[in-house]
């Protein structure tokens, strides 16, 4: 773990939705697979780790249960961490998220981060019957509770690690305090949740020197970006204007008009591109400048975004192994 403060190497990782949209859509059993395959050949590339994502009720089968799907990659690995980023805490009872995260970590010979979130959209809400104004509290709750269940042995299996790693989802200062109160890692690389995370560590009494920060980033690695850039252009589209609409479902809110995705390769008031299609070198040089003086210790990658072509997936995966790890692995 880094010392907060400081940034000293980091981890990286490849993150999987299991997106399968209409438009490109395979059968689903061999979407699955190859997915597999893409987490094997990740791993036998040197990567430190896969992450799952959780959404429910998308038109492309958004992957709803990633410790389910993790289980599987644990079957197929070895040495990679397997991580959730995250789980949808409100949905579940803390029992069932101990339960399965105890397997997983057992099949896995202890290799499981269990990363946790509240979740935002309304109808996942409703199709658990959940309600979605106690999501924060509820969160905050389920961690309390599934550490309880594994110390005092109220699930059965344990798992193998004791503890098992926990991270909390966060993109607002009150979601880091949230993090820091629990003693988990903040799932942001956010600058601006380092301050508010640190203070919900230490009003809890935890030291800030624990603090501990991973996420994903938004960038496709290809050996030349220019080429790259219109075979992904509209699987980018895709994934930003899906998660736009479902973000307002259900809410009184209007639906937000389409997106440029050439505009997302732009820097908006200072900031970085919101997606970038880089080489390794100008990626690596990018989050030196970004991640600088934050306590990372992981950085995920998108393995595929919204059904991308598997030839733009498996350079992308060996890029980011091969080339773009080695040149972060001393920041």
């Amino acid at each position: 773990m880094h010392p907060a403060g400081r940034f000293e190497g980091i981890r990286v990782g490849i993150y999987l939705d299991l997106r399968n949209p209409p438009r490109w859509r395979r059968p689903w059993r061999d979407h699955y697979s190859r997915s597999l395959e893409f987490c094997a050949e990740a791993e036998r590339l040197g990567a430190d780790s896969v992450w799952c994502s959780e959404h429910h009720l998308f038109e492309d089968g958004y992957l709803p249960q990633p410790l389910t799907f993790l289980a599987a990659v644990a079957a197929r690995t070895s040495r990679v961490r397997l991580g959730t980023a995250l789980v949808l805490a409100p949905l579940r009872p803390p029992a069932q998220i101990a339960e399965e995260a105890a397997i997983v970590d057992l099949l896995s010979g202890g290799r499981l981060e269990l990363g946790v979130g509240a979740g935002y959209r309304i109808p996942e809400f409703t199709a658990y019957g959940k309600d979605p104004a106690r999501r924060f509290a509820d969160t905050e709750a389920c961690v309390s509770e599934v550490r309880r269940l594994w110390r005092e042995g109220g699930v059965t299996p344990p798992p193998l690690q004791d503890p098992v790693p926990i991270w909390m989802g966060g993109f607002l200062p009150s979601g880091a305090r949230r993090a820091g109160r629990q003693g988990a890692g903040l799932l942001s690389l956010d600058p601006a949740l380092l301050a508010p995370y640190r203070e919900g560590l230490e009003g809890a009494g935890y030291d800030p020197a624990t603090a501990r920060m991973a996420g994903h980033t938004n960038l496709v690695l290809a050996d030349d970006p220019e080429s790259a850039w219109p075979r992904v252009r509209d699987h980018v589209a895709y994934q930003w204007n899906t998660y736009r609409a479902y973000m307002v479902e259900g809410t009184q809110l209007p639906a937000p008009p389409p997106i440029d995705p050439e505009a997302l390769r732009s820097p908006v008031h200072g900031q970085p591109p919101r997606f970038e299609v880089l080489t390794p070198e100008d990626a690596a040089q990018g989050l030196r400048t970004r991640l600088a003086g934050l306590p990372i210790t992981e950085v995920l990658f998108w393995a595929s975004i919204a059904g991308m072509p598997d030839d733009v997936v498996e350079r992308h995966i060996e890029l980011l192994c091969t080339r773009l790890r080695p040149l972060v692995a001393d920041l």
